[in-house]
């Protein structure tokens, strides 16, 4: 049976196939995220962003064969106006965008293998599309599927026990470069999640003295407070001084363009007699000029230098492959589902035309009988319910079986003379 069935279309690049300056190209802000769904979704059958420091996706439903994947690379770079490389995008199609973005929810797509972060922002996204009015149902479904896959990775697996988040490896990659940073000053620049990450990790070494730099001051002051007594807060007026003071910078704002620059950092390294500065960078955008990495005395890693801090082992590798077998049963029980969309209307269409035929016969059954009572017609009403019912138990449960369906959509249409069903997918470009 030939059907111009939907499929979903994940589209997009991660830090596995572009470089973070190829990344911050194409990362939507929180404030960008309704134009750019109402704009992509004008053009698509629906759309849900996910956009992270290591990722940007588009997942959207389009009928099958079409349009061809440069056509969805260009509609995503479009709408950041950005001159990408096409060769650092991936384009997934169906059971295997389904599987991508389980993996992703499961943390087993992430830089740091586990992380926890990735499933708040995948429930992030579809809340977006969610208020932007533009999630399906298909993505809805795919969607919520993905979040119980995350849950389940990490609650039946231990894929998260022990596992860092990216501001946590940035702070190991700090005592990897520097050694025990006891006695060290660290200024940490946000005090949004990946700041209050950083700063708690951090906290656990008593020791070192901690700066949280804000735009609100209050914001970082709270931080602070909520660290300890070796924690101080400052709104980034008083960002010259502090970079001054620290050994160790850790930036991670959502700020467009650079925070720091060779203009900032310059008269911080001469003001330090000759002590080193470390800069780690894990925002995307990137708030710190790579050009700074020309001042004598300053050391800048960015959040692509966070993979070789991960920690990945034999016993994370046995639990990504259980995780990895969860995701394989979650994607077969989307694509039953999926399935059992073309089959519904059938369904409906065959439940109908028998209805229509035993409401008849019993009709004209009930006119030849008039002496029956009412109890005696709710009887034979029932009966010819559960006949119908039983009749069409077996050739229904075949069509949700998913084997074959088409095949016996069919037969059941030229037997049953049952029209043929619209199913009930989202249509698209």
């Amino acid at each position: 049976m030939k059907r111009d069935s939907a499929v979903v279309i994940c589209v997009g690049l991660n830090h596995a196939t572009a470089p973070v300056e190829e990344r911050e190209k194409l990362a939507f802000s929180t404030e960008e995220l309704p134009a750019a769904l109402a704009d992509l979704s004008a053009r698509l059958s629906g759309a849900v962003l996910l956009s992270t420091c290591n990722r940007t996706e588009l997942y959207t439903t389009a009928a099958a064969g079409s349009p061809d994947d440069a056509t969805f690379i260009g509609l995503l770079s479009a709408e950041k106006s950005a001159a990408i490389d096409p060769g650092c995008f991936y384009v997934h199609r169906h059971e295997k965008a389904a599987g991508h973005l389980f993996r992703v929810a499961a943390g087993l797509d992430s830089m740091v293998i586990g992380e926890s972060q990735i499933l708040g922002q995948v429930r992030d996204a579809m809340s977006a599309a969610t208020d932007a009015a533009t999630l399906n149902g298909v993505l809805s479904r795919l969607f919520h599927s993905a979040i119980s896959v995350g849950k389940r990775a990490r609650t039946q697996t231990a894929i998260g026990r022990q596992a860092v988040s990216v501001s946590s490896a940035a702070v190991a990659l700090a005592e990897r470069t520097l050694g025990d940073l006891s006695d060290r000053t660290v200024l940490v620049i946000s005090a949004g999640s990946t700041g209050k990450l950083a700063a708690r990790s951090l906290a656990r070494n008593d020791r070192s003295r901690i700066l949280v730099a804000n735009r609100t001051h209050d914001r970082a002051v709270e931080l602070a407070r909520n660290i300890g007594s070796n924690a101080s807060g400052l709104s980034f007026d008083g960002l010259p001084a502090a970079l001054a003071e620290a050994d160790i910078v850790i930036s991670g704002t959502a700020a467009e363009g650079f925070l720091l620059g060779p203009d900032q950092v310059r008269p911080a390294a001469a003001a330090r007699n000759g002590r080193p500065l470390l800069l780690i960078d894990i925002a995307v955008p990137r708030d710190i000029d790579p050009a700074v990495r020309a001042i004598p005395g300053v050391q800048l890693f960015d959040i692509d230098d966070i993979e070789a801090v991960s920690g990945d082992g034999p016993a994370r590798t046995r639990e990504v492959r259980r995780a990895e077998a969860i995701i394989e049963e979650e994607v077969a029980a989307f694509m039953d589902w999926w399935r059992s969309l073309d089959v519904v209307p059938v369904i409906a269409a065959l439940r109908a035309r028998a209805e229509t035929i035993r409401e008849r016969e019993l009709e004209r059954a009930l006119r030849r009988l008039p002496a029956l009572d009412d109890d005696d017609r709710r009887r034979i009403e029932a009966m010819t319910q559960a006949i119908v019912k039983k009749m069409l138990d077996r050739p229904i449960a075949r069509l949700k079986d998913g084997h074959d369906a088409g095949l016996y959509m069919e037969a059941l249409q030229d037997l049953f003379e049952v029209p043929p069903g619209t199913p009930a997918r989202g249509r698209g470009a």
